[in-house]
């Protein structure tokens, strides 16, 4: 493949691991499918007060540049150069900000996680992209990981009946608990369950931050963030037939190559109605610890952020 026939990435954001990642895969010249036919080409270095862009911005952009991605100064310089756009700021507050930016040039925009800094904010993300009919989406790379993307262990259990997902879990100051780090495993939780999460109750002390989604359909989700003791990923799904144990890790490159496909098709892998449930079902367990744990529907929270 030539490079005048490569698809040109241009990313914005230069303070997360996952620049160099995200462009050391892109750039492999052993990829394949859906993985192969991209350059990244240009980076816009864009980030927040917060320590962890603040401090970080020098570095991630340095290690971008060594892989050959030309740093600009301006959106409008990214977008001339480029002819898919990634949002990797590591803050999602200023994600709605970058976003808008972006949109105006029509072309297909990844966004990732946390999709925004508050429900709010994403539901303008995906409204705005919608109005303009620009194709865009937003996962954790948990979603994709090798072991739940598998459907040999859906043909084991038969219908999923309920849902426990744990992993890792930190706090990012600013936005609700659970965006920064809680979207993985969540993402996961709703990849076995499926949308239709009706209402949310959480409990939270300084070992685990334990949240229960109930379904519309009776099915109840939890999702067990690990503050302390072993913090490895996994789910376990009760079915109709089985009850299986998953132990997952995000992939990069699994996430990469669904980025991949949606640049090549404008179709994204997950809906913007599912992954705002995810963000509502995080913001409404933020509320319900507000209120002492008790249960909040997801539609309160949503007619909120809209409000």
């Amino acid at each position: 493949m030539t490079p005048d026939s490569l698809l040109r990435i241009g990313l914005i954001g230069m303070d997360t691991s996952h620049v160099p990642a995200f462009t050391k895969l892109f750039h492999d010249p052993a990829a394949t499918g859906d993985l192969a036919g991209f350059r990244v080409v240009a980076g816009l270095p864009d980030g927040s007060d917060t320590p962890m862009s603040r401090d970080r911005i020098e570095g991630f952009t340095n290690e971008a540049r060594e892989l050959g991605v030309e740093i600009v100064d301006s959106v409008e310089a990214l977008i001339e150069r480029s002819d898919r756009l990634m949002i990797l700021s590591v803050d999602g507050r200023i994600h709605r900000r970058q976003a808008e930016a972006l949109f105006a040039a029509g072309k297909p925009v990844f966004v990732d996680k946390p999709v925004a800094g508050n429900l709010g904010d994403g539901i303008a993300i995906y409204e705005t992209a919608e109005s303009l009919s620009i194709p865009c989406f937003s996962a954790s790379s948990t979603r994709f990981g090798p072991r739940i993307a598998d459907p040999g262990w859906r043909e084991e259990v038969g219908k999923v009946s309920g849902t426990t997902s744990w992993g890792p879990l930190a706090y990012q100051a600013g936005q609700p608990e659970l965006f920064f780090y809680g979207i993985h495993g969540i993402e996961a939780l709703f990849t076995a369950m499926g949308p239709g999460c009706e209402s949310v109750t959480r409990v939270k002390t300084p070992v685990h931050d334990l949240v229960t989604g109930v379904w519309n359909d009776g099915r109840v989700g939890v999702y067990r963030g690990l503050l302390q003791g072993d913090k490895s990923y996994g789910l376990t799904i009760h079915g109709e037939k089985a009850i299986v144990n998953l132990v997952e890790e995000p992939s990069y490159e699994a996430l990469c190559r669904e980025i991949g496909r949606f640049f090549k098709t404008g179709v994204p892998p997950v809906t913007p109605a599912e992954t705002l449930e995810i963000y509502a079902f995080m913001e409404a367990a933020d509320e319900s610890l507000r209120r002492g744990g008790v249960s909040v529907p997801l539609a309160e929270v949503m007619a909120s952020a809209r409000a």
